[in-house]
Parts: structure tokens; C-alpha cells; sequence
């Protein structure tokens, strides 16, 4: 299950993200999972759940949106329907994958200490 050290990259970047800050806690750590990204979102949840307490994101819940494939030309930019061969219909030109191949951290909520 890679999903387990995905989740350990995720803490490593969000600890990079946090140092400057002066936090208390992290209370929301939002991500976006490409259909294509070959990760499983329950599993990715599964692993998070089992791996924040020891990683210090005990109080961190987690919010996955999930995002569609999408395709365009990379010769002339035209937009691909999924579904469709992986060839432009406008100049046979290659497909392009433009969205849904990330895993990506897209936010992150924290509590921080007031000054």
C-alpha cells in the first residue's frame, strides 16, 4: 500500500509549510486526488487516519475532492473529450494530460497562537 508513504510525503510538506508559522495545531489539511494519480482515496484515508497521531496531526481532519481526467492537444491546445482516442480531432496532434494526474496538497487550516 505506497498510499502509507504518500501520506508521510504529505506531513513532510506540510511541516515545511507550517515552520514559519507560529502553530499550535493543524486542523484541516485539504488534498486533491487526479483520477489518474493511481492513488486510492480510502485507502489514502485509511493510511492518514493510522499515521497522523504519530506524525503530530492528531487533531488534523483531512478533506479529499477528487478531480476528473482532462486532456488537450499539445500542439495546439485544443481541449480533448475523455473517452475520445488521445489524438486531436483538430490537428493530430498528441494528448496532452492537463488535470487528474496530481496528488496535490491544496490546503491547510491551522490554529495558531495569538500574539
Amino acid at each position: 500500500m505506497h498510499e502509507i508513504s504518500l501520506v508521510h510525503s504529505l506531513f513532510d510538506q506540510a511541516d515545511r509549510a507550517i515552520a514559519p508559522h507560529k502553530s499550535r495545531a493543524v486542523r484541516l489539511m485539504k488534498v486533491r486526488i487526479g483520477e489518474l494519480a493511481g492513488v486510492d482515496a480510502g485507502l489514502f484515508r485509511t493510511a492518514f487516519d493510522g499515521c497522523r497521531t504519530e506524525r503530530g496531526y492528531a487533531a488534523a481532519a483531512l478533506e479529499i475532492d477528487l478531480e476528473r481526467a482532462a486532456w488537450s492537444c499539445a500542439a495546439c491546445g485544443a481541449a480533448l473529450t475523455q473517452g475520445d482516442r488521445l489524438r486531436c480531432t483538430a490537428c493530430d496532434g498528441e494528448a496532452r494530460l492537463t488535470k487528474g494526474g496530481d496528488l496535490i496538497l491544496d490546503r491547510l487550516e491551522l490554529e495558531v497562537v495569538d500574539v
